[in-house]
């Protein structure tokens, strides 16, 4: 005869096997796309970052054409910056969404020992985000030569544009996804929901395409060089596809 818990009236076998069929359902369930933090803080920062970047970018763009390499190093530091406050501010943490609220004491009652109800560590979480967008900048350089870029000059303004994409496309999907198979099998396969994050990242991938347009076109411009345009691309589309990612397309999917 099957053990019986007294409490529940069920079996540790049931148990199990709900537990199996309820992870299996976790599992098989889509990703939702993911909501800026409501707070007056956040949305007031949710408007401004758009501005911050489309103004440092602008007010550098004069550099940008001299010398690309210098003046896409010394705009690194700001941009991180803008980009780590909108993250933190505005983005929940990975694993914030699966956080169960602290359960309230009866009057009289101990509180039990535990995590429930703590969230995730920011400082790890932003670290772990920066650490991959870096990496991940290695790779997009590898797309970017695939897609035309030089291969045996101009590394270093390659590279450069690559980490500026990685940070600005990547470093929030980072931040709040985490490293979840799940997750980026969508991400990277174009399946994922449109939010803030993701519709970032597509903006600034249709910028960097378009952006290389100009490049070709026999007009003798100075800022016709690599990687300029491509970098016009990128802000331009990141900003417009967050927007959009963040209202019209907020939870729909490509196709």
């Amino acid at each position: 005869m099957p053990l019986v818990d007294p409490v529940t009236r069920t079996s540790p076998v049931g148990k199990a096997n709900a537990g199996q069929t309820s992870k299996a359902k976790d599992d098989d369930a889509p990703t939702q796309a993911i909501r800026t933090v409501a707070s007056p803080q956040a949305q007031v920062l949710k408007h401004v970052h758009p501005l911050l970047l489309s103004s440092l970018f602008l007010a550098r763009f004069n550099a940008l054409v001299a010398d690309p390499v210098l003046a896409l190093s010394n705009s690194l530091p700001v941009v991180l910056a803008i980009q780590a406050a909108y993250t933190i501010v505005c983005l929940p943490a990975a694993g914030a969404q699966n956080i169960k609220p602290a359960k309230k004491t009866r009057p009289g009652e101990k509180k039990k020992p535990g995590f429930e109800g703590a969230g995730p560590n920011i400082a790890v979480t932003t670290l772990v985000a920066l650490v991959l967008s870096v990496i991940a900048a290695a790779a997009l350089h590898v797309v970017l030569v695939l897609f035309g870029a030089p291969f045996l000059t101009h590394i270093p303004q390659t590279f450069l544009c690559s980490l500026h994409l990685s940070l600005l496309g990547l470093f929030p999907l980072f931040y709040t996804r985490g490293v979840s198979n799940k997750d980026w099998l969508e991400i990277l396969g174009a399946r994922a929901p449109f939010d803030e994050a993701f519709g970032g990242l597509v903006g600034a991938c249709v910028g960097a395409w378009l952006g290389a347009i100009p490049i070709p076109l026999d007009w003798d411009r100075e800022w016709q060089k690599w990687p300029v345009t491509i970098l016009c691309g990128i802000y331009a589309g990141y900003m417009a596809g967050k927007l959009i990612g963040g209202t019209l397309a907020f939870g729909t999917r490509f196709g």
